[in-house]
Parts: structure tokens; sequence; C-alpha cells
């Protein structure tokens, strides 16, 4: 199986990315193939909401990473979608990928192939009831794919500071996760 990890944090080694980096361990120690894209590594202009991809086979106007990205993400079996809270909100980072799917979503709505979700959210806040605003994109965004099935939710809520992380429930979650995905 094919798992492909998006980790939208800014910071190459922060909460959100360690926990991907663990959930990946797992996976790989499950002999499944696996691709960690830090979003931040990537050229990634807004969506100009123009609909040139609707009359030109999907392909965007924009000429940057987005559709390498895209393309990886709908290759895969398994996608893994990791971020911070900003503001009870996903990264901006994410919600520029969210947004520029625009022009590949029917290619997974239309898809035959059914995959799966995991969702890795880390806050300096406790609780997940601090996270509702990220869920509801995670969730919405995947609700207008169609053929994706959520598998599970990785809470690493209450991790302020850089590496809180490695010390968390969630460590070992993402790792666990990770070992049993399908």
């Amino acid at each position: 199986m094919k798992v492909c990890i998006i980790s939208s944090s800014p910071r190459r080694k922060g909460n959100s990315a360690l926990l991907c980096e663990q959930f990946a361990k797992g996976a790989k120690e499950a002999g499944h193939e696996v691709e960690i894209i830090h979003l931040s590594q990537y050229e990634m202009q807004p969506c100009f909401a123009c609909e040139y991809c609707r009359h030109h086979d999907h392909v965007c106007v924009r000429k940057d990473d987005a559709d390498k990205v895209i393309s990886k993400m709908i290759a895969a079996d398994v996608w893994v979608l990791a971020t911070p809270c900003y503001f009870y909100s996903v990264s901006a980072q994410m919600k520029l990928l969210i947004d520029r799917f625009f022009a590949r979503e029917y290619e997974v709505r239309e898809d035959k192939k059914r995959r799966q979700v995991y969702y890795i959210v880390t806050s300096g806040a406790k609780g997940m009831d601090q996270m509702n605003g990220v869920m509801e994109s995670l969730r919405g965004f995947i609700k207008v794919l169609r053929t994706i099935d959520e598998a599970g939710v990785i809470d690493g809520t209450g991790a302020f500071q850089l590496g809180d992380i490695a010390h968390h429930p969630a460590y070992i979650q993402a790792y666990e996760m990770g070992k049993n995905c399908h």
C-alpha cells in the first residue's frame, strides 16, 4: 500500500511533523510504501477561482507545486493529513492545498478506488474541543471528495513547546496507527 503523509507545519521538526514521522515509522515497519510531504518545502499559490480547470481537463492555470503534491495523493491508498491548530483552524499551508484540490476533486470523486484518511492534529491548548474548526475543515474537505473513509484521529493537543509531543500519548498512538493502517 502507498501511504502519503501531508505535513502542513511550517516547522520541519514541529509537533505535528514529529507525529508524521512516527506514523511513517509504523507504516514502513508494516511493509507499506511511505512518503512524507512537507508542504513548507513546496511552492503553492492560492486558487484564483477562475474555473479554467473546469474547462481544461482538470489542469490548473497556476504553474507551481500543487499539482505535484495532489498527484502523489491521488496515487496513494492512505492519506495522513497533519496540521497544527492556528487560531482554531488548519495551517495556511494545509488550507492552500485543500483549496487547490478544486482543480482535481472530480478525479477522486469519480475514482472507484476507496482510500483511507487519518488526521493528525496538534495544539498548545488541551482537548479536542479546541479543535472544532480544524476538524470541520479537514472533514469538510474529505466529505466533498466522497470516496475517502476516515480511519482515525491522532490527538496531539496540549503539546505547546517544540518537542513536547515526544512525551505525549499521541506519539505512541501515531506509531501504532501507522503500523495498523490498512
